[in-house]
């Protein structure tokens, strides 16, 4: 779809990143940690009483169903992100998993010593309501993406975005990153394993990805496009 190109913000995500001077204050404050892969941050029904800051590697958010499948509910978080926002400002305990998909490297800042923070930098008090605002814009396409689009622009759309907030760029196409097997892959967009590596061997033969392993890279940007409908 040509006009999914056009326009790119229906298919990136444009995260609000602190910038040095912001991230030196968080640090100041907190305790620089490392967990690796797999590693459980939060659970579900935990006190939220701390707010993190990723350094390095990837975070998903997701609920487990009754039958223990994962599935996604939030997008995946970046390095350079603030995670863990909103029941520790909402005085609430936590909904969801955080779990690390690659190693990861985060500062860890009490909810207390946050907010206080907050309380004396009111510009970056603005930049984490406009956080939480794209955060909940997020959960709404997402939602609308799931009642609007089939599982084949589901997958596409999500390769995309993917490209875009972890790809890198070269003559050869968007080098995708992060590494994800295709159950997680399937958890992000309502579907089962199977159905996204038939997917996905679908996108390889029309050219529009090429996979090796675990890594992907979108040759053809434009021909993925075309699947979201």
């Amino acid at each position: 779809m040509t006009q999914v190109l056009q326009n790119e913000s229906t298919f990136r995500r444009e995260p609000l990143y602190l910038n040095e001077k912001e991230k030196e204050l968080l640090r100041s404050l907190g305790t620089t940690v490392s967990y690796p892969k797999g590693h459980i941050l939060w659970a579900p029904e935990e006190i939220a009483d701390r707010v993190y800051l990723l350094e390095k590697g990837w975070v998903k958010i997701y609920r487990l169903t009754a039958n223990g499948r994962e599935v996604t509910v939030g997008a995946i978080r970046n390095p350079g992100e603030l995670i863990g926002l909103a029941e520790a400002l909402y005085h609430g305990r936590r909904t969801c998993f955080a779990g690390a998909i690659t190693d990861v490297t985060l500062t860890i800042v009490s909810k207390n010593d946050f907010v206080e923070l907050l309380t004396e930098n009111h510009l970056l008090a603005l930049k984490v309501c406009k956080i939480l605002a794209a955060r909940m814009r997020e959960a709404e396409a997402l939602v609308h993406e799931l009642v609007c689009w089939q599982v084949p622009g589901r997958l596409a759309l999500l390769l995309l975005k993917m490209g875009e907030s972890c790809g890198i760029r070269d003559e050869k196409g968007i080098h995708i990153e992060l590494r994800l097997t295709h159950e997680e892959l399937a958890g992000m967009i309502g579907t089962t394993r199977q159905t996204v590596t038939s997917l996905s061997n679908t996108f390889k033969k029309e050219g529009s990805i090429e996979m090796v392993g675990r890594k992907i890279t979108i040759c053809d940007p434009q021909k993925l496009a075309s699947w979201v409908v």
